[in-house]
């Protein structure tokens, strides 16, 4: 585990918009929102972190203040592991979460490259961070 300021969410999204196939999923009231990270852009004002343009083909506003930590997760799954990371709030519910896609190739064997960056990732923040205002 390792406490950091809330401003290093930010740079944990940063990190993840520069892998290419990373899907941010949101989820809340009914809906399910998925956006794919190649080439969105980043930018925080006050407590609010846009991905993405706002004039562009889709975007996000995610509220820093709302995300307590992120979590790096390796979940089994029948013929494979998922691989993500999961901010939450402060009751652990799942704010948004980054999946890395594209871990396998077409004959199902785990590629290393895309598990590299997952594991430099988690390095880089540990597996668990909780923010600190």
């Amino acid at each position: 585990m390792i406490a950091a300021p809330n401003g290093h969410a930010q740079n944990g999204l940063m990190d993840l918009l520069g892998v290419s196939d990373i899907l941010f999923i949101i989820r809340g009231g009914g809906a399910v929102a998925e956006i794919r990270s190649n080439s969105l852009g980043i930018r925080r004002k006050e407590q609010w972190i846009t991905i993405g343009d706002n004039d562009g083909p889709c975007h996000m506003h995610i509220d820093s203040g709302k995300i307590a930590s992120a979590r790096f997760v390796a979940e089994e799954k029948p013929g494979r592991t998922s691989y993500s990371v999961r901010f939450l709030d402060d009751d652990g519910e799942r704010v948004l979460g980054a999946f890395f896609t594209k871990m396998y190739d077409t004959e199902g064997a785990l590629s290393q490259d895309r598990k590299a960056l997952y594991d430099g990732l988690s390095s880089k923040y540990g597996t668990e961070v909780y923010f600190t205002e």
